[in-house]
């Protein structure tokens, strides 16, 4: 026998082998499914309940890639995706042939200047440069991997003149001063993955002028990494700055405090995606995190929906003071609006006995989370843009306004978004998913599952090495400076010298009909609503 006739004889075997192999694997699937008792498709159709099932299975990717038009899919479409990527990947912030959006519907729009500004005419820092890197594409085929290369790149950091630049907490012993008006919203350690949270301060760090929210999970020594200037939150659980008895360690903050990166301390109450506590299952408890929260390991943790011994507004108040006494640093207040009365024992009391925040972070409905419930994200809260007026309305009509610098989030995650939000009233912008998307996020939707498969919302040390730290520093460095630009950009087109000088009057509403109405207009409605509330 020659060694082609072993090698027929043999395939024949491996063959006969397969096929029987699925024969009795069907014949098994045949008898269990029709006699298990959980699932009626499976009991009627073995071979073809299992067929439905796996397309089931597949089915959020494949419309995510192929059924989903560019404009559709949530919690991002493709080309809100595409656009984050891109931006931080290859520099470029440019698209051919014209809109997707559609003009029909109704939107809010930037009023254009008939006499726009001149790029040399901008109010900015052109000093300051960002040494970052980016690709080139080579060759995009279609049956094998595109073909880039990886250059350097020098780029102007796009930050704001001396002149402008926004002062948290004027008044306090160490006031934070910022060029820059976009930073990373509340992400904490834990809900992230160290890859993710390092490659998110390196790159700040090297964008300059920015800031960094730890979020409630305290500060850990990733975000710390890049040197970039910390808000640390502090939740109603207390993670990092409490005691085994869960109550606050003013000795820990005061450690914290002499941290030089740690500019501002921020107090959260609430949470755009959830009006709620948070939670960490336990497998994600390792002994590093417990011991950066200070609770215990390998054991799930919750924090309330609300400070167990702050349950009004003079006590909250009262410990946001000692916190700014005892650290002496700006101290603000994360909170979601839910109607036009909603901020307005706040802005009385401040107005009435001078304490408060040096800042009020207002968090949207439209917000993420690495997990919440279906009824919170979707129903309690009111999304940015109609949060926005009532919260600087509310505080214009008790006289506080200038007293506080207001941050805002909520899918703002590109320089027009960010421009109506600015127009709205707001000084600074807080952006989280959109970083979350250039350090590797595909939308998968599993970041309450440890179980990402890009290593981003995972603390699981073998997903995490998907991340690679040191190229998506860069694509972080990349989308905060194309935002500023954008930014300018479309100041320019508004005839303004810089994005601090947004007003109402910038913005036009335009209904189904084509019916414009100034943003100032619908400003002035809700500052009636709220005047005679």
């Amino acid at each position: 026998m020659n060694f082609a006739d072993i090698f027929i004889i043999a395939g024949f075997v491996i063959l006969m082998l397969i096929i029987s192999g699925l024969v009795i694997f069907l014949i098994y699937m045949l008898i269990f499914d029709r006699n298990q008792k959980k699932h009626s498709i499976l009991r009627n159709y073995p071979v073809l309940g299992r067929i439905r099932y796996f397309f089931e299975k597949i089915g959020p990717e494949m419309r995510q890639y192929w059924f989903n038009s560019d404009t559709e899919g949530k919690p991002f479409s493709r080309d809100d995706y595409e656009h984050i990527v891109k931006s931080a990947k290859y520099l470029r912030d440019v698209i051919g042939f014209g809109s997707k959006r559609d003009f029909d519907e109704e939107g809010l729009y930037v009023r254009n200047d008939m006499f726009p500004k001149l790029a040399e005419e901008m109010k900015m820092d052109r000093n300051t440069l960002v040494a970052t890197k980016r690709y080139i594409l080579m060759k995009d085929p279609l049956l094998s991997q595109r073909e880039e290369k990886w250059e350097d790149e020098d780029s102007n950091a796009y930050l704001l003149h001396e002149d402008d630049a926004v002062v948290i907490g004027p008044n306090t012993e160490h006031p934070f001063v910022l060029k820059g008006l976009i930073g990373m919203s509340a992400m904490s350690y834990g809900a992230l993955g160290k890859n993710a949270i390092t490659s998110l301060s390196k790159g700040l760090g090297m964008a300059k002028g920015t800031w960094m929210n730890t979020g409630e999970g305290g500060l850990s020594p990733y975000h710390l990494e890049g040197g970039v200037d910390i808000i640390m939150q502090i939740g109603p659980a207390m993670f990092g700055v409490r005691d085994p008895n869960g109550e606050m360690d003013w000795e820990e903050l005061k450690r914290k405090s002499k941290i030089p990166q740690i500019k501002a301390f921020e107090v959260k109450l609430a949470q755009g995606a959830k009006t709620r506590g948070g939670h960490i299952d336990a497998e994600k408890v390792n002994p590093e995190i417990a011991a950066i929260r200070k609770v215990e390991p390998y054991k799930s943790i919750d924090s309330p929906n609300r400070f167990i011994q702050y349950s009004d507004v003079p006590s909250i108040c009262d410990f946001i003071e000692e916190i700014r006494n005892q650290s002496g640093k700006p101290v603000g207040l994360k909170l979601v609006v839910g109607g036009t009365d909603s901020v307005q024992e706040l802005a009385k009391y401040m107005k009435e006995t001078g304490k408060g925040p040096d800042f009020i972070t207002v968090d949207g409905g439209e917000g993420g989370t690495g997990a919440s419930y279906q009824e919170l994200i979707d129903s309690v809260g009111l999304p940015i843009r109609s949060a926005l007026p009532i919260l600087v309305s509310t505080l214009e009509k008790y006289g506080v306004r200038d007293r506080v610098k207001i941050i805002a989030s909520g899918k703002l995650f590109t320089p027009d978004r960010i421009a109506i939000a600015l127009a709205m009233g707001a000084d600074l912008i807080n952006i989280a998913r959109g970083f979350m998307i250039t350090v590797g996020c595909i939308q998968t939707l599993k970041c309450h599952s440890n179980a990402c498969p890009v290593g981003v919302a995972t603390t699981d040390p073998d997903l995490q090495k998907a991340l690679v730290i040191d190229e998506k520093k860069y694509r972080v460095v990349n989308y905060l400076v194309n935002l500023r630009k954008g930014l300018f950009r479309i100041s320019a087109a508004a005839g303004i010298e810089s994005p601090v000088h947004f007003q109402p009057r910038h913005i036009m509403y335009k209904d189904e009909k084509g019916i414009v109405i100034p943003l100032e207009s619908i400003i002035n409605d809700i500052q009636g609503q709220i005047k005679t509330s």
